[in-house]
């Protein structure tokens, strides 16, 4: 009786290791595609697959059950852009309200680039020659100086 149970055990688990992906199984799928898509509104640098933070987690239960429910990814997004704004997308949409999000590291780099110019124009050293009035004041300078010889 014991063979036949564990044949039948072994038999089940055989079948089952060869079955076709169960819906679960297609539905872990389609929340793990869509978390590699959008960004954890608390770590921020990291996906929403990736994050172990608490509200990423709840969102990662939320986007399961909105799916088992039947919405498309679409829905879903636009679900999550409207609580969370076009932030929680890491390809958001071009437009006035992101572009920001799009254009502003460039925007950031031109600022330094020009500030870096314009500190070293500012800081290069005349190459005027010296008026005869500096230099009698240098030399004036020079005769009173300690390590001039007296």
């Amino acid at each position: 009786m014991r063979s036949g149970i564990t044949a039948l055990l072994f038999a089940l688990t055989l079948a089952s290791a060869f079955a076709s992906p169960t819906d679960d199984e297609q539905l872990d799928a389609r929340v793990h595609a869509l978390s590699h898509e959008l960004r954890c509104v608390v770590c921020q640098n990291q996906t929403l697959a990736d994050s172990q933070a608490d509200l990423a987690v709840d969102l990662r239960r939320q986007i399961r059950e909105q799916m088992r429910a039947g919405k498309s990814d679409a829905a879903v997004k636009d679900f999550l852009v409207q609580r969370y704004g076009d932030f929680v997308l890491y390809k958001p949409p071009l437009k006035p309200v992101t572009l920001l999000l799009w254009f502003g590291p460039l925007l950031l780099l031109v600022i330094v680039a020009a500030a870096i110019v314009s500190n070293r124009r500012r800081a290069s050293p005349s190459t005027a020659p010296l008026g005869e009035a500096d230099r009698q004041r240098l030399d004036a300078l020079l005769d009173r100086s300690p390590e001039s010889p007296q």
